[in-house]
């Protein structure tokens, strides 16, 4: 099995609008997500689009795909992101029998130095529903440091959830 990542191209967006418009109401909400939230699926499609375009100093959403022997089986992205200073970053592994086995790990060891070198970051932040194992378990691994919990409404697409601020700054890029 070979695992590979690289930045997003047009022929991805679709898979990762569906992701999330084909995922089942209690998948989304176990993520911390609400399916009602949803944006219109083709003005999403729309704005990814447009994000391809845009020099990385201007992005607002920046997506890495990843790959098992060259077939796209998840992604991770960033949005709120304040070049040379800081991203938010996202994970998904989009098939069922992917997750838990230990390929998010992997594929977050290679996905991160994208973030710090294409945006100048001095750190990166995740912030996974506290309820969420996997993403939380995985951030501690790579050498996260968790900073709190709180209680927010993270994204477009959330309910209002606990959940846990993790932080890697450029220092600590060579210990993942």
């Amino acid at each position: 099995m070979k695992i590979t990542v690289r930045e997003f191209i047009a022929s991805d967006i679709e898979k990762i609008v569906d992701y999330f418009f084909n995922a089942d109401v209690d998948f989304l909400k176990g993520m911390g997500a609400d399916k009602s939230k949803l944006p219109n699926r083709e003005k999403w499609i729309q704005n990814l689009q447009a994000e391809l375009i845009k020099p990385y100093k201007e992005k607002e959403y920046y997506y890495i795909i990843w790959l098992v022997d060259n077939i796209p089986v998840g992604h991770s992205n960033v949005n709120h992101i304040s070049f040379g200073i800081s991203a938010k970053m996202h994970l998904h592994l989009w098939e069922n029998g992917k997750r838990k086995s230990g390929l998010g790990l992997k594929f977050l060891k290679m996905t991160i130095p994208f973030y710090f070198e294409k945006f100048e970051l001095k750190k990166l932040i995740c912030e996974p529903y506290s309820e969420n194992i996997a993403p939380n378990k995985t951030l501690k691994k790579l050498g996260f440091d968790f900073i709190r919990t709180y209680e927010t409404i993270p994204g477009m697409i959330n309910f209002r959830q606990k959940v846990n601020h993790y932080e890697l700054a450029k220092e600590q890029l060579g210990k993942i």
